[in-house]
């Protein structure tokens, strides 16, 4: 039965990515990036969306389709403040959301003048990983501080 179905799977070749789609799970991809300027500082932001008393947090945004994750870093943060930022390193992924997918990668300043889109976005700060806001994300601080987030 095995090498019946491993041959059929073979003669599916030219279409098994979509049986492959058809059979999978679905998601969107959440991506953060944690970005920092050259004083160490961590830049939080203010978003309208977010529910009150956790709207502070990092910028983040969901991925394009085709799109690799560190330039959603780059594309968010671009659109959400104007500033130019460079992608690093994995430090987050985490699954079962439903069908949601969290990435989060380090990013680091490179330029750019801050212009906040006020329809996303009420203020952003720069804060010291020490002194974050009372009202911050619960995932923030961990990834501020390059903790393993559970």
């Amino acid at each position: 039965m095995r090498r019946l179905i491993a041959r059929l799977w073979r003669l599916l070749r030219p279409v098994q990515s979509r049986v492959m789609w058809f059979l999978n799970a679905k998601f969107v991809v959440g991506v953060t990036g944690v970005v920092r300027d050259d004083e160490g500082r961590v830049l939080l932001l203010r978003h309208r969306m977010w529910p009150p008393g956790r709207q502070w947090g990092l910028p983040s945004g969901f991925a394009h389709k085709d799109e690799d994750f560190r330039q959603t870093v780059v594309r968010e943060v671009k659109e959400e403040t104007g500033l130019d930022v460079e992608a690093g390193r994995l430090v987050m992924l985490n699954s079962g959301f439903r069908t949601r997918l969290e990435v989060a990668y380090e990013a680091r300043l490179l330029g750019g003048e801050l212009h906040l889109d006020p329809f996303e976005i009420l203020e952003a700060r720069w804060c010291r990983p020490d002194d974050l806001p009372e009202d911050v994300q619960p995932v923030c601080g961990p990834l501020i501080r390059g903790e393993t987030v559970p």
